[in-house]
Protein backbone atom coordinates (compact mmCIF):
# COMPACT_ATOMS: atom_id res chain seq x y z
CA UNK A 1 0.00 0.00 0.00
CA UNK A 2 1.09 3.68 -1.30
CA UNK A 3 0.05 6.55 -0.10
CA UNK A 4 -1.17 9.37 -2.67
CA UNK A 5 1.62 12.54 -2.76
CA UNK A 6 0.10 15.77 -2.67
CA UNK A 7 2.16 17.42 -5.87
CA UNK A 8 0.85 20.56 -5.60
CA UNK A 9 -2.06 23.01 -4.02
CA UNK A 10 -4.01 25.14 -5.81
CA UNK A 11 -6.33 28.38 -4.43
CA UNK A 12 -9.90 29.18 -5.88
CA UNK A 13 -9.61 32.02 -7.96
CA UNK A 14 -12.33 35.16 -7.71
CA UNK A 15 -14.50 35.09 -10.46
CA UNK A 16 -17.69 36.57 -9.46
CA UNK A 17 -20.91 35.87 -11.79
CA UNK A 18 -22.94 39.17 -10.66
CA UNK A 19 -23.59 39.68 -7.64
CA UNK A 20 -22.63 35.63 -6.89
CA UNK A 21 -19.80 35.23 -5.20
CA UNK A 22 -17.82 32.50 -7.01
CA UNK A 23 -14.75 30.61 -6.32
CA UNK A 24 -12.81 28.68 -9.18
CA UNK A 25 -9.72 26.23 -8.43
CA UNK A 26 -10.07 24.42 -11.78
CA UNK A 27 -9.48 25.51 -14.07
CA UNK A 28 -7.05 27.75 -13.05
CA UNK A 29 -3.23 28.82 -14.32
CA UNK A 30 -1.43 26.01 -13.56
CA UNK A 31 -4.33 22.90 -13.95
CA UNK A 32 -6.44 22.75 -16.39
CA UNK A 33 -8.40 19.52 -15.43
CA UNK A 34 -8.08 16.40 -12.37
CA UNK A 35 -8.95 13.83 -15.53
CA UNK A 36 -12.11 12.96 -15.39
CA UNK A 37 -12.94 16.34 -13.27
CA UNK A 38 -13.14 19.39 -15.22
CA UNK A 39 -14.52 22.57 -13.59
CA UNK A 40 -15.27 23.48 -10.04
CA UNK A 41 -17.13 26.47 -9.00
CA UNK A 42 -17.49 27.48 -5.58
CA UNK A 43 -20.51 29.81 -5.32
CA UNK A 44 -20.63 31.36 -1.87
CA UNK A 45 -21.30 31.32 0.84
CA UNK A 46 -22.75 34.48 1.16
CA UNK A 47 -26.67 35.92 2.98
CA UNK A 48 -28.88 37.12 -0.02
CA UNK A 49 -31.12 39.99 0.96
CA UNK A 50 -35.10 39.70 0.60
CA UNK A 51 -36.21 41.15 -2.75
CA UNK A 52 -33.13 39.35 -4.77
CA UNK A 53 -32.91 38.66 -8.01
CA UNK A 54 -31.63 35.08 -6.74
CA UNK A 55 -29.38 32.97 -9.57
CA UNK A 56 -28.34 33.74 -12.19
CA UNK A 57 -28.62 30.78 -14.83
CA UNK A 58 -31.04 31.05 -16.67
CA UNK A 59 -32.28 27.96 -19.74
CA UNK A 60 -28.63 27.36 -21.13
CA UNK A 61 -27.33 24.20 -23.12
CA UNK A 62 -24.59 21.31 -22.37
CA UNK A 63 -23.64 18.66 -24.55
CA UNK A 64 -20.65 15.89 -23.64
CA UNK A 65 -20.11 15.84 -19.71
CA UNK A 66 -22.34 15.57 -16.71
CA UNK A 67 -22.45 18.60 -14.39
CA UNK A 68 -23.04 17.41 -10.37
CA UNK A 69 -24.22 20.01 -7.86
CA UNK A 70 -23.92 20.10 -4.16
CA UNK A 71 -26.37 22.63 -2.29
CA UNK A 72 -24.57 23.28 0.96
CA UNK A 73 -26.95 25.63 1.82
CA UNK A 74 -30.15 27.36 0.48
CA UNK A 75 -32.18 26.32 -1.97
CA UNK A 76 -31.71 25.24 -5.96
CA UNK A 77 -34.52 24.97 -8.51
CA UNK A 78 -33.66 22.79 -11.51
CA UNK A 79 -36.22 22.49 -14.89
CA UNK A 80 -34.92 20.90 -18.00
CA UNK A 81 -35.64 20.54 -21.46
CA UNK A 82 -35.96 16.43 -21.07
CA UNK A 83 -39.27 16.92 -18.77
CA UNK A 84 -37.06 17.11 -15.17
CA UNK A 85 -37.56 19.73 -12.26
CA UNK A 86 -37.10 19.88 -8.73
CA UNK A 87 -36.09 22.22 -5.70
CA UNK A 88 -33.73 20.96 -3.91
CA UNK A 89 -32.24 22.10 -0.38
CA UNK A 90 -29.65 22.24 2.11
CA UNK A 91 -27.68 18.83 2.04
CA UNK A 92 -28.95 17.89 -1.45
CA UNK A 93 -27.36 16.62 -4.81
CA UNK A 94 -28.25 16.97 -8.20
CA UNK A 95 -26.37 14.57 -10.90
CA UNK A 96 -27.53 15.49 -14.69
CA UNK A 97 -26.11 13.99 -17.99
CA UNK A 98 -25.78 16.62 -20.41
CA UNK A 99 -24.59 13.62 -23.05
CA UNK A 100 -26.25 14.11 -26.29
CA UNK A 101 -27.29 17.51 -25.26
CA UNK A 102 -29.86 19.28 -22.43
CA UNK A 103 -30.84 22.62 -22.35
CA UNK A 104 -31.51 23.73 -18.27
CA UNK A 105 -31.97 26.23 -15.68
CA UNK A 106 -30.61 26.52 -12.39
CA UNK A 107 -32.35 29.04 -10.16
CA UNK A 108 -33.43 30.35 -6.94
CA UNK A 109 -37.16 29.18 -6.08
CA UNK A 110 -39.54 32.34 -5.64
CA UNK A 111 -40.17 31.90 -1.88
CA UNK A 112 -35.92 32.51 -1.98
CA UNK A 113 -35.84 35.38 -3.84
CA UNK A 114 -38.57 37.05 -1.85
CA UNK A 115 -37.43 36.17 1.74
CA UNK A 116 -33.57 35.97 0.82
CA UNK A 117 -31.50 33.72 3.32
CA UNK A 118 -27.76 31.88 3.41
CA UNK A 119 -26.22 30.14 -0.25
CA UNK A 120 -23.64 27.99 -0.44
CA UNK A 121 -23.22 25.82 -3.86
CA UNK A 122 -20.44 23.28 -5.46
CA UNK A 123 -21.07 22.63 -9.38
CA UNK A 124 -18.43 20.07 -10.55
CA UNK A 125 -18.23 19.03 -14.39
CA UNK A 126 -17.08 15.53 -14.57
CA UNK A 127 -16.13 14.61 -18.21
CA UNK A 128 -17.75 12.03 -20.24
CA UNK A 129 -15.39 9.40 -22.70
CA UNK A 130 -15.89 9.36 -26.16
CA UNK A 131 -18.51 6.64 -26.43
CA UNK A 132 -20.62 8.06 -23.93
CA UNK A 133 -20.88 11.75 -25.05
CA UNK A 134 -24.19 11.21 -27.06
CA UNK A 135 -25.73 9.33 -24.31
CA UNK A 136 -29.47 9.97 -23.66
CA UNK A 137 -29.42 12.79 -20.82
CA UNK A 138 -30.62 12.18 -17.72
CA UNK A 139 -31.35 13.91 -14.04
CA UNK A 140 -31.43 13.00 -10.56
CA UNK A 141 -32.12 15.15 -7.74
CA UNK A 142 -31.57 14.08 -4.43
CA UNK A 143 -32.67 15.50 -0.60
CA UNK A 144 -30.13 15.46 2.49
CA UNK A 145 -32.13 12.53 3.66
CA UNK A 146 -31.67 10.49 0.49
CA UNK A 147 -28.21 10.55 0.79
CA UNK A 148 -26.57 7.53 2.90
CA UNK A 149 -24.06 8.98 5.83
CA UNK A 150 -21.42 6.98 7.17
CA UNK A 151 -20.80 8.02 10.55
CA UNK A 152 -18.07 6.36 12.35
CA UNK A 153 -18.57 7.92 15.68
CA UNK A 154 -14.76 9.35 15.60
CA UNK A 155 -15.34 13.19 14.14
CA UNK A 156 -15.92 11.90 10.55
CA UNK A 157 -19.16 11.93 8.42
CA UNK A 158 -18.90 11.04 4.72
CA UNK A 159 -21.95 11.65 2.67
CA UNK A 160 -22.24 8.95 -0.29
CA UNK A 161 -23.03 10.66 -3.30
CA UNK A 162 -21.73 7.72 -5.75
CA UNK A 163 -19.64 4.79 -5.83
CA UNK A 164 -18.68 3.02 -1.87
CA UNK A 165 -17.13 3.97 1.45
CA UNK A 166 -17.41 1.82 4.49
CA UNK A 167 -19.50 -0.61 3.12
CA UNK A 168 -21.85 2.03 1.84
CA UNK A 169 -22.63 2.30 -1.47
CA UNK A 170 -24.23 5.82 -2.85
CA UNK A 171 -27.99 6.37 -4.44
CA UNK A 172 -26.55 7.43 -7.72
CA UNK A 173 -24.59 4.96 -10.43
CA UNK A 174 -22.19 6.62 -12.10
CA UNK A 175 -22.01 5.49 -15.79
CA UNK A 176 -17.88 5.99 -15.64
CA UNK A 177 -17.35 4.39 -11.81
CA UNK A 178 -16.60 8.01 -10.23
CA UNK A 179 -17.28 8.18 -6.70
CA UNK A 180 -17.89 11.22 -5.15
CA UNK A 181 -19.02 12.55 -1.48
CA UNK A 182 -18.55 15.29 0.62
CA UNK A 183 -17.16 14.76 4.14
CA UNK A 184 -17.74 16.70 7.63
CA UNK A 185 -14.33 16.34 10.05
CA UNK A 186 -13.78 17.16 13.46
CA UNK A 187 -10.27 18.68 14.59
CA UNK A 188 -7.95 15.83 14.94
CA UNK A 189 -10.50 13.64 13.03
CA UNK A 190 -8.27 11.43 10.80
CA UNK A 191 -10.18 9.86 7.22
CA UNK A 192 -8.53 6.95 5.31
CA UNK A 193 -9.42 6.36 1.54
CA UNK A 194 -8.08 3.19 -0.71
CA UNK A 195 -8.78 1.08 -3.90
CA UNK A 196 -7.54 3.97 -5.12
CA UNK A 197 -4.98 2.37 -7.78
CA UNK A 198 -4.82 4.11 -11.23
CA UNK A 199 -7.29 6.49 -10.28
CA UNK A 200 -7.07 10.08 -9.77
CA UNK A 201 -8.16 12.06 -6.97
CA UNK A 202 -9.98 15.34 -6.45
CA UNK A 203 -9.67 16.67 -3.54
CA UNK A 204 -11.34 20.69 -2.34
CA UNK A 205 -11.17 21.97 1.04
CA UNK A 206 -14.11 23.79 1.44
CA UNK A 207 -13.94 25.06 5.21
CA UNK A 208 -11.04 24.06 7.50
CA UNK A 209 -7.92 23.02 7.29
CA UNK A 210 -6.30 19.54 6.46
CA UNK A 211 -3.36 17.65 6.48
CA UNK A 212 -2.07 15.52 3.80
CA UNK A 213 1.07 13.97 2.40
CA UNK A 214 3.10 16.35 3.05
CA UNK A 215 1.12 19.29 2.23
CA UNK A 216 -1.11 21.53 4.40
CA UNK A 217 -4.50 22.29 2.30
CA UNK A 218 -6.48 25.18 3.70
CA UNK A 219 -10.21 26.25 2.78
CA UNK A 220 -10.65 27.20 -0.73
CA UNK A 221 -7.89 24.92 -1.90
CA UNK A 222 -7.62 21.67 -4.36
CA UNK A 223 -4.93 19.59 -4.40
CA UNK A 224 -3.75 17.97 -6.88
CA UNK A 225 -2.02 14.34 -6.73
CA UNK A 226 0.78 12.42 -7.95
CA UNK A 227 -0.79 9.06 -10.10
CA UNK A 228 0.74 7.02 -8.05
CA UNK A 229 -0.16 5.59 -4.88
CA UNK A 230 -3.36 3.31 -4.27
CA UNK A 231 -4.23 5.35 -0.80
CA UNK A 232 -5.45 8.47 0.88
CA UNK A 233 -4.74 9.59 4.43
CA UNK A 234 -5.85 13.08 6.03
CA UNK A 235 -5.80 14.71 9.34
CA UNK A 236 -7.91 17.49 10.14
CA UNK A 237 -6.12 20.13 11.61
CA UNK A 238 -9.45 21.91 12.45
CA UNK A 239 -12.87 21.34 12.20
CA UNK A 240 -13.21 20.83 7.57
CA UNK A 241 -15.53 20.10 5.21
CA UNK A 242 -14.31 18.65 1.78
CA UNK A 243 -15.67 17.62 -1.27
CA UNK A 244 -13.92 14.33 -2.34
CA UNK A 245 -14.07 11.96 -5.36
CA UNK A 246 -12.07 10.06 -7.47
CA UNK A 247 -11.77 7.93 -10.80
CA UNK A 248 -10.44 6.81 -13.73
CA UNK A 249 -8.99 9.12 -16.06
CA UNK A 250 -10.27 9.00 -19.89
CA UNK A 251 -6.96 10.12 -21.30
CA UNK A 252 -8.92 11.19 -24.35
CA UNK A 253 -8.73 14.80 -25.53
CA UNK A 254 -11.15 17.48 -24.74
CA UNK A 255 -12.01 20.46 -26.39
CA UNK A 256 -14.31 22.86 -24.70
CA UNK A 257 -16.14 25.86 -25.61
CA UNK A 258 -18.46 27.52 -23.13
CA UNK A 259 -20.96 25.26 -22.04
CA UNK A 260 -19.70 22.17 -24.61
CA UNK A 261 -17.19 19.81 -24.08
CA UNK A 262 -16.31 17.01 -26.74
CA UNK A 263 -13.07 15.62 -28.28
CA UNK A 264 -12.77 17.49 -31.60
CA UNK A 265 -13.93 20.58 -33.25
CA UNK A 266 -15.79 19.57 -35.55
CA UNK A 267 -17.79 17.99 -32.61
CA UNK A 268 -18.22 21.48 -30.54
CA UNK A 269 -19.38 22.63 -34.54
CA UNK A 270 -22.16 20.31 -34.30
CA UNK A 271 -23.24 20.69 -30.88
CA UNK A 272 -23.53 24.51 -31.99
CA UNK A 273 -25.48 23.88 -35.01
CA UNK A 274 -27.63 21.12 -32.84
CA UNK A 275 -28.28 23.17 -30.43
CA UNK A 276 -29.12 25.99 -32.98
CA UNK A 277 -31.91 23.75 -34.74
CA UNK A 278 -33.44 22.72 -31.40
CA UNK A 279 -32.06 19.34 -31.24
CA UNK A 280 -31.82 19.82 -27.30
CA UNK A 281 -35.47 18.96 -26.50
CA UNK A 282 -38.01 21.36 -25.62
CA UNK A 283 -37.84 24.57 -25.18
CA UNK A 284 -38.13 25.82 -21.61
Amino acid sequence: MTHKIIRRVHPALRDDIGDLITQRPVPGPHLDQVDPFLFLNHHGPQVYPPHNRGLPFGPHPHRGFETVTFILDGLLAHRDSAGHESVIGPGGVQWMTAGRGIVHAEVSPRDFMERGGPLEILQLWVNLPPALKMTAPRYIGLQRDEIPVVDRGDGVRVHVVSGTYGGVTGPIASLTDVSLCTVEMKAGARLHVDGLLDRNVFLYVVRGVIQGVPETVSAMHLAEFDAEGDELDILADHDSVLLLGHAFPIGEPVVAHGPFVMNTRAEIQQAIIDYQAGRFGTPI
